[in-house]
């Protein structure tokens, strides 16, 4: 590391690291010693202006960066410690935002790029800070380019297609590079839905005894071949073929083991898609808590200020061999030595793996989450533990499974008896899934083997259509597809709610009537922008740009050559759209004109028709037709979140404060008298009690 030096007049001077969070930078500076002064930007410095694009498409899309609003404070105090610095080391984020962050700082100082002034590292703990800094190394400017061009890209096509939308729909919309594709894959699945024609299909499922044991069959064919139940005429074929009376014969009995492998560590992705299910946490609220853990807390004592986890913006499952070791011997120590994995994760789909950063890990295997109960909050340490436990996982050897595939048949019918046994935990003593088998009941028959017919439960079913995006399975939908960055998911999800283009009822998104308009627009003159392969290989190209494979502005150029004459195209032909007003029924109260529903941020409200002339406006207010069960006076009433999530209050709020995440049910629990809500468990429907005490599945 570099010494301090005196000065002239005896003074001492440090060597000044700038971060981007005042958190970090007080712990790094802890770690580094007196010699290092660190200070926080604050994340960007400069950006591109708000007011206009910003950029100039007659050369090469220059942009035009200026100093962001009200960092003016911020810029002043970097340039006076830069100019009593003895060296200035960029220490933002170890990620393309990161880089460009310390670009702009390195400008604004006037500092070369060919300086070797960058530290990046990859956890907040003090050896592998200090060990960062024996390393520094020049701004890497295809980083910084590859982070450029999507800023270029993204707002060349938000300010070229936002304003068109102003003034053909209504004001206030956007539309943005990666986001439209987001709302097309919620609106195709919305249409999926919507034009699904249910199928009918039967099952039969047996009850059979062998001495005192029971076990369940379900129907596999006739005569050894597979047959599909399609109605009850079918089931009475297979119905009228069985003898009650007679017993079954065990005609085959085929076992084996089979492993279950552990889940690799978390990258963002999956992260934030195991939050969402697990957790109930949005994927911004992921986000900030992963972000907290990765800045660190204090945990007192000799150790300080440490961070928790590694860097949380990634895609790769590559774990440290640092890491690795440290966790086979924790987990010798702890569970023994036959529960170490050998197993090395490895990514899936490598072409679209950036690789800079390891999988999402604690910082010490050492910090369990016990250890930190009384440090973090709730949130904090629910997140941490789901990460820690993943972790842990990934590192321990499969589960094991004896699993039994017997079928019992009779005058040519035939059954299929399932079942599995765990006889070797594996990492399930660390960490289950809802993919994880559960243990299952092996009843002990062999070939030759005959058992009794207890009862036959044949029972209709329909195929249903494909689940609406939840926070998890788009996360899921937009990374399979190889839209955006893993850092980018949580912004989209978040827009596309502001915009009000999609809401999200029970959980899962539902498109409005805005997005629908929006998306046929883009779908019309922008048929590119909603391409998946198209926007796919836009990030491909940014990833090639990164690697100082491909030229930035060739690549922003490739894209404007044919977006440009659609822009101009779009502006001619789309028609203004026309919002017919929707009388609301009853007269303003302010000035006796009629009052009309009309469409907002948040959705639907009502307005006086005398708009701008009179302002009078109200909500809209939805009765689900039961009484408050708080008050006994009020109506219960669906409402929204300022993120426009659903739930239901009391109409007499403020007097009243009842709410609920759950649609109440207008009768008590027959258990404990408290009012049942219906809840989806499983992708079932139901009918529960929050207080746990019942649950029913709900008729349709």
């Amino acid at each position: 590391m570099v010494n301090s030096t005196k000065t002239k007049k005896g003074t001492t001077k440090k060597n000044l690291v700038i971060v981007e969070s005042p958190t970090k930078a007080q712990t790094i500076e802890r770690y580094l010693g007196r010699n290092y002064r660190v200070v926080a930007s604050k994340g960007h410095i400069r950006d591109l202006p708000k007011s206009k694009m910003g950029v100039d498409l007659e050369h090469n899309f220059k942009p035009e960066y200026i100093s962001i609003r009200g960092k003016g404070p911020v810029i002043k105090d970097l340039k006076k410690e830069a100019a009593k610095a003895k060296q200035v080391y960029l220490a933002s984020d170890p990620d393309r935002e990161g880089e460009a962050i310390a670009w702009h700082v390195s400008h604004i100082l006037g500092l070369k790029d060919t300086d070797k002034n960058r530290v990046v590292f990859n956890e907040i703990t003090k050896d592998t800070v200090k060990e960062a800094f024996k390393s520094p190394r020049a701004i890497d400017m295809n980083l910084v380019d590859a982070q450029q061009a999507r800023r270029v890209l993204d707002r060349v096509v938000g300010y070229s297609i936002s304003p068109i939308l102003w003034h053909k729909v209504k004001k206030g919309l956007s539309a943005g590079r990666v986001q439209s594709v987001a709302l097309k894959l919620i609106i195709d699945r919305q249409k999926e839905i919507d034009n699904f024609i249910p199928e009918e299909y039967w099952s039969i499922e047996a009850n059979f005894k062998k001495g005192a044991k029971t076990f369940i069959g379900d129907f596999y064919g006739i005569g050894g071949k597979k047959k599909k139940l399609s109605s009850d005429k079918d089931v009475k074929e297979v119905i009228t073929k069985i003898d009650k009376k007679k017993k079954f014969d065990v005609s085959e009995v085929k076992k084996r083991q089979t492993k279950k492998n552990p889940y690799p560590a978390f990258t963002t992705s999956t992260l934030q898609q195991t939050a969402n299910r697990k957790l109930n946490y949005h994927t911004k609220k992921t986000m900030m808590l992963a972000q907290q853990l990765y800045e660190g807390v204090n945990l007192g004592g000799k150790t300080g200020h440490a961070g928790l986890i590694t860097y949380m913006r990634t895609d790769s499952v590559r774990v440290s061999p640092v890491a690795v070791s440290e966790a086979h011997q924790f987990i010798t120590d702890q569970y023994g030595k036959e529960y170490v994995g050998s197993r090395v994760a490895k990514n899936s789909k490598k072409e679209k793996v950036q690789d800079a950063h390891e999988a999402i890990r604690p910082s010490s295997v050492a910090r369990t989450p016990e250890s930190l109960k009384s440090i973090l909050s709730r949130d904090q340490l629910r997140l941490y533990t789901l990460i820690w436990n993943r972790f842990v996982a990934s590192q321990m050897a499969s589960a094991v499974y004896d699993t039994m595939n017997t079928t019992v048949e009779q005058n040519d019918v035939q059954f299929q008896v399932k079942g599995s046994k765990l006889i070797f935990p594996g990492f399930t003593k660390v960490y289950k899934d809802n993919e994880t088998k559960s243990e299952g009941k092996l009843p002990d028959l062999k070939e030759g083997d005959q058992v009794d017919l207890s009862k036959l439960s044949p029972a209709q079913h329909f195929t249903q259509p494909p689940a609406k995006y939840t926070e998890a399975s788009l996360v899921k939908a937009l990374e399979e597809n190889g839209v955006g960055r893993p850092s980018t998911f949580s912004p989209i999800i978040d827009t596309l709610q502001k915009r009000y283009y999609v809401k999200l009822t029970a959980k899962r998104f539902e498109p409005t009537d805005l997005g629908k308009i929006v998306n046929n627009i883009i779908e019309e003159f922008f048929p590119e922008i909603v391409d998946i392969n198209f926007t796919a290989n836009i990030e491909t190209n940014l990833d090639n740009v990164e690697k100082g494979i491909s030229d930035w502005v060739s690549v922003v150029d490739k894209f404007y050559q044919h977006f440009e004459p659609e822009v101009d195209n779009a502006d001619q032909k789309i028609e203004k759209v026309e919002f017919k007003l929707e009388l609301a029924g009853e007269n303003c109260p302010e000035c006796g004109a009629p009052l009309v529903y009309k469409m907002g941020r948040y959705g639907k409200f009502i307005a006086c028709s005398r708009f701008p002339d009179c302002r009078y406006t109200k909500a809209v207010v939805k009765e689900i037709g039961m009484v408050c069960p708080v008050c006994k006076e009020g109506q219960v009433i669906e409402k929204h979140t300022k993120r426009n999530r659903l739930f239901y209050g009391c109409s007499r709020y403020p007097n009243c404060e009842f709410m609920s995440w759950d649609k109440p049910v207008p009768r008590n629990c027959p258990n404990c008298q408290h009012y049942l809500v219906e809840k989806k468990v499983k992708n079932t429907l139901q009918v529960v009690c929050p207080n746990g005490d019942y649950a029913e599945e709900l008729q349709k």
